[in-house]
């Protein structure tokens, strides 16, 4: 099987890689997340994901690889984006945000094919419901430490899935990498999966 280029440096979705069997690289995408003015969530979660193509596309200086796959996952509340938390008392005002109700996890994931250079994009919609949290509970998982580095502030599969009364969707997306999704693109692109 060819090896795919991830532009991610996210654990989850490598493990996700390592599930499936499939050869790849780790090369994450810098660049600027910040959303662009006025983007919706989805919008904003798709154009990340092509993003991050993109910028490896122009770190490797014209060197074309057969496969770069880029993913991004975005919190939603209301329509307003929650990114990565930028200290301690953003994640505190993002879990108290999420306490006692629903919101939207979106992930779209992009597969760039080096043979025809085209990308494919699918995104995959997710609902999350909180529990109500007592102030311990918030502290206890802020002192834990987990909330660094991911978006919304919680880890469905570490200790934030303790926070998790129900979820309709795709788990794996919610995760990091809609696994259905992302094994229909490799196969409706061509990818040799298996060979």
């Amino acid at each position: 099987m060819d090896p795919i280029i991830l532009a991610s440096g996210s654990l989850r979705r490598q493990e996700y890689f390592r599930l499936l069997g499939l050869p790849f690289t780790i090369m994450p995408a810098k660049l600027d997340e910040r959303p662009r003015e006025g983007q919706v969530p989805g919008e904003y979660s798709q154009d990340m994901a092509i993003r991050k193509i993109n910028t490896i596309i122009e770190q490797l200086r014209g060197r074309i690889p057969r496969w770069i796959c880029g993913a991004d996952t975005v919190i939603a509340v209301d329509g307003e984006i929650f990114g990565k938390p930028a200290d301690r008392n953003n994640a505190k005002m993002m879990i108290e945000c999420l306490s006692a109700r629903e919101h939207e996890v979106i992930t779209s994931v992009a597969l760039f094919n080096g043979k025809n250079q085209n990308i494919d994009c699918r995104t995959v919609e997710s609902s999350v419901t909180f529990a109500e949290l007592s102030e311990e509970e918030i502290e206890w998982y802020l002192n834990t430490g987990e909330w660094q580095g991911v978006a919304g502030s919680y880890k469905i599969q570490g200790l934030g899935g303790c926070f998790i009364s129900s979820i309709r969707g795709s788990f794996s997306a919610i995760v990091g990498l809609p696994m259905h999704e992302f094994y229909r693109m490799l196969i409706d692109n061509g990818y040799q999966y298996g060979a």
